[in-house]
């Protein structure tokens, strides 16, 4: 069930931690009635450590803070560092928290997968970027590009309403802020979720309805790239009509594997006119598209099964000019400066090994949202954590296997 379009927004894209961390952590620190923050991973490192203040900071001077974090991606934050935020009055909470079997993390299916900041009410971020140094340049080579939007206006009450529904067995007492927000600028916005009740297919289907209305180019930058048969097949049409049809994927994974599984559709996609480029200067992380001259989207929804018919996602769906401008000026500029073409001569070397796994992954893509149904499900709900019920006590310095899924 998909929202109305908003119209009377301002967008600002802000691209890498560079831009994204320093205006989060400004509008935590701006911040006068409420903070509700959703992320996948958040890291104890100097990024993690920044959050944790600005929000420790805010919860002192009367803010109400309320952070929600996945269970598999964050599970190994210390007792100490998830202690000194509930001390302080920070509403920790962890979607879906469960124990380690073996050391392993087990919880691997339907996880909340999306990054959303809403400041007041008023003023939100939303987009696909965690809280680790690994977002930043000085990281090293394997510093991830990524994007988020800041995003003032009408929208802001899609994003806090999706908030507050998720975090609502745990607001105790429940959100007292009530936005009736003025516009702000003239950017027209919808929040797409994508979740396991009432929108299971709503990214998707922004997607595939945006795709369908392509007349001239089609740009999608996107981390994991394994989409379903039906995206697949309107990419194909729409290359087929005379549609530009240009996808950014990983040239340097940060998982080798993300690059394998991808490129088991590159011959399908070559054979019926699509452009596929690998971008190598560092890992992709983003998950961003533009269509034509107007559409555009950016947010935590990866083009593969686990996005778009298992984790909780969301994106915000942008109509302006400016900003497609804005976006498809710096997705060129990745194109030209930092990417390698896939060309369909080199994916036919070797086509006779790799023939049997390509038919079996273009199958995949057609039956997965069927059997997604199959794997294990949980109720989606929200454990408040104190230090002596939580289900890991390892630290991030002792404990890398975070980066074992896509983030």
């Amino acid at each position: 069930m998909k929202r109305p379009w908003a119209p009377g927004n301002k967008v600002d894209l802000l691209i890498n931690g560079e831009q994204f961390y320093p205006r989060v952590f400004e509008a935590i620190a701006q911040a006068r009635e409420e903070v509700l923050l959703e992320t996948f991973i958040i890291f104890d490192d100097k990024v993690g450590q920044q959050l944790r203040q600005a929000l420790i900071d805010a919860a002192s001077r009367g803010v109400r803070v309320e952070v929600a974090v996945d269970g598999y991606g964050s599970a190994s934050l210390s007792d100490a560092f998830v202690s000194s935020m509930t001390q302080a009055g920070v509403g920790f909470h962890a979607f879906d928290p469960q124990p380690r079997v073996a050391g392993m993390r087990t919880n691997l299916f339907r996880r909340l997968h999306r990054k959303i900041v809403v400041i007041d009410g008023v003023r939100a971020f939303i987009g696909g970027i965690n809280f680790g140094i690994d977002h930043l340049g000085e990281f090293g080579a394997m510093a991830k590009q990524d994007y988020a939007v800041e995003v003032t206006g009408p929208v802001v009450t899609q994003l806090h309403s999706a908030s507050k529904r998720l975090m609502s067995a745990v607001l105790q007492p429940p959100s007292q802020v009530h936005p009736q927000l003025e516009p702000t600028g003239e950017v027209t916005c919808v929040v797409a979720e994508r979740d396991n009740g009432m929108h299971r297919k709503d990214i998707e289907a922004y997607y595939i309805e945006g795709i369908r209305m392509a007349r001239e180019r089609i740009v999608i930058a996107n981390a994991y790239f394994f989409p379903g048969y039906r995206l697949l097949r309107e990419l194909r049409n729409a290359a087929q009509r005379g549609v530009e049809v240009v996808l950014i994927l990983q040239g340097q994974p940060d998982m080798r594997w993300v690059r394998a599984v991808s490129r088991l559709l590159y011959n399908y996609l070559l054979r019926h006119g699509v452009h596929v480029y690998e971008y190598i200067q560092r890992p992709l992380h983003g998950k961003v598209a533009l269509i034509d001259d107007e559409w555009a989207t950016v947010g935590s929804s990866n083009l593969d099964p686990l996005s778009l018919s298992l984790n909780l996602e969301a994106n915000l769906m942008i109509r302006d000019r400016a900003f497609n401008r804005q976006l498809h000026a710096h997705l060129q500029e990745l194109l030209d400066q930092h990417c390698k073409t896939v060309t369909l001569e080199r994916m036919i070397r070797g086509y006779w090994w790799r023939a049997p796994l390509i038919f079996i992954g273009f199958h995949v893509t057609r039956f997965f949202p069927r059997v997604a149904g199959w794997l294990p499900a949980h109720r989606q709900r929200l454990q408040s954590l104190q230090p002596e019920v939580r289900p890991s006590t390892n630290t991030h310095a002792n404990n890398t296997d975070l980066h074992e899924g896509p983030t």
